[in-house]
């Protein structure tokens, strides 16, 4: 598509007139706004301001532009001309919504970082003696983050009296201040009550993991810990904050979770969140155990 419909054009020139746009970054928009449309024509879809394309078709186009190679800038400003485009059709009444309204920013379509395989988690789980100094409560830690995919601010920051022992759940207060429920295996629960039963009495809303005294753990902290335990088990990949909770949506969907429900369980506002982990290799993902969660 070499043309431009007439929309595009007074949308370029709004750009030209209200921000001050330099040329270069103009046809910059331009060229991404083209391919864009392009590629909504290649899957058979002409553009339509009265009715956008739906959101996940817009999520595709990025991730087509991901796979192709191209550089983090380059999506960058593609997801920059998206919104802007589609909030001109809006506020100049020649699109009834925008669906780019609220649309995550480029950190969806970064590479993900290291995921580990379930036989890594398992070493990684094993790492901490229980026989030694801080071994019960270490041990607690990993078993409760892999578990339920917390971030690792709702994981150094949870109480006992978050978590629902009998029913086995933890409620969490995230993200915008959205409470959510999410399930804990027996396992993580096991050794975190046993954790708590030796700190004798404990305050309910006060952090279930201190590192001294009644301290609760810092994220810093958390991260020099994950990472020791990873050397102790031989494991030689990137090790993050967040690398449990990247394996655990990993492992959920593997298993055959639903999107959804693992979004939930996350506490992402929205699904395309959640969707990067579906880009990872799928030959990969096969040979991850079947079930939905490797320790139920």
């Amino acid at each position: 598509m070499n043309s431009a419909p007439d929309w595009l054009e007074d949308f370029l020139q709004a750009l030209a007139a209200e921000r001050g746009l330099a040329s270069a970054t103009l046809a910059a928009y331009r060229s991404d706004a083209l391919l864009y449309l392009a590629f909504l024509e290649k899957h058979g879809m002409g553009f339509d301001p009265k009715q956008p394309p739906e959101r996940e078709l817009i999520q595709n186009f990025l991730e087509d532009l991901r796979l192709a190679g191209k550089a983090s800038a380059t999506i960058v400003r593609a997801i920059v001309t998206l919104r802007s485009l589609h909030r001109f059709l809006k506020q100049e009444g020649q699109a009834a919504y925008d669906p780019t309204e609220d649309f995550e920013s480029y950190r969806l379509w970064k590479k993900l970082p290291d995921v580990l395989t379930v036989e890594e988690v398992g070493r990684l789980l094993r790492a901490p003696e229980l026989e030694a100094k801080h071994g019960q409560r270490d041990r607690a830690l990993l078993e409760m983050l892999y578990a339920t995919g917390l971030r690792v601010s709702e994981l150094v920051s949870l109480t006992p009296g978050q978590i629902h022992w009998k029913e086995a759940y933890v409620l969490i207060r995230g993200k915008g201040d959205r409470e959510r429920v999410v399930p804990v295996g027996r396992a993580a629960l096991a050794i975190a009550e046993s954790y708590l039963r030796s700190r004798g009495k404990v305050n309910e809303n006060l952090p279930l993991f201190v590192s001294r005294g009644v301290r609760g753990f810092s994220r810093v902290g958390f991260w020099k810990l994950i990472r020791r335990y990873a050397q102790q088990a031989g494991i030689a990949k990137e090790i993050s904050p967040h690398t449990l909770r990247h394996s655990f949506a990993t492992h959920l969907l593997a298993g055959g979770a639903d999107l959804r429900i693992v979004q939930e369980m996350l506490g992402h506002a929205d699904i395309s969140t959640t969707q990067i982990y579906t880009h990872v290799d799928r030959e990969r993902l096969k040979e991850v155990h079947r079930k939905f969660h490797p320790r139920p």
